[in-house]
């Protein structure tokens, strides 16, 4: 029996962005992309409460961006009960401290928060464009990227941008003990790829990788790469 992969969409786009990386994994696993729940709250723990009530248990944990640290939180949460973690254009924080500085610089999120408390919308499409830098063709990803914007729900959406400010995943991930693969990329203009050094910090038994030429949106644009890397991590993972 093939193993299973629960794949999670990010913060603002539905999970129609990662359909063509659920493809190319379907080769190798049964692969499913459900959606991120849709709660105005901040605190993790209602967001994992409901992850956890309708995801299979004893299959692999991955996500881009939002979903890759809800991923992190869940699969500590499970323990034995998850196979393995893989994250993709993830950090342990979103936001930059003082205990974690390689992330977001927290007045060039508080604007971005402002920003879709007045305009939902016209975020969502700033955010498709920050999305599809760092590509050889941003411009026309970018314009890709907003035939995939989640719907203007501002409650859910300020929710999941709180939860982003909120959620630190560095104990999480130092203490889930199975296989952790972490993929970011060179050019991303949300998630720098300095996190992939505090990363490996944090986690000297992971595997940390670097992507060059490509931005945060990589999951589209670099699909059928991401998806050999993940394959082969797997593929390993299991033959330990």
């Amino acid at each position: 029996m093939r193993e299973t992969l629960i794949l999670l969409p990010g913060w603002g786009l539905d999970g129609a962005v990662l359909q063509p990386l659920a493809e190319a994994l379907r080769s190798d696993m049964q692969v499913q992309v459900p959606a991120l729940p849709r709660l105005s709250s901040a605190a993790a723990a209602d967001w994992l409460d409901e992850l956890d009530t309708r995801l299979p248990h004893g299959c692999w944990l991955a996500g881009w961006s939002l979903g890759g640290m809800l991923a992190a939180a869940l699969a500590a949460r499970r323990g034995e009960r998850c196979r393995g973690l893989i994250t993709l254009a993830s950090n342990a924080c979103f936001v930059a401290s003082d205990t974690w500085p390689t992330a977001m610089p927290a007045q060039t999120y508080g604007a971005f928060y402002e920003g879709c408390q007045e305009n939902a919308g016209a975020t969502l499409k700033r955010f498709a464009m920050l999305c599809a830098q760092g590509s050889a063709d941003a411009r026309g990803l970018s314009r890709r990227l907003q035939s995939n914007l989640a719907a203007s729900d501002e409650p859910a959406l300020l929710g999941g941008l709180r939860l982003l400010a909120s959620l630190d995943n560095c104990a999480a991930l130092a203490a889930f003990d199975g296989p952790q693969l972490h993929l970011l990329a060179e050019q991303d203009a949300l998630v720098p790829a300095a996190a992939g050094d505090a990363l490996l910090a944090l986690l000297p038994a992971g595997q940390v990788d670097v992507l060059e030429d490509c931005g945060h949106a990589f999951v589209r644009e670099q699909a059928d790469v991401l998806a050999t890397l993940m394959l082969d991590f797997i593929r390993e993972a299991s033959d330990v």
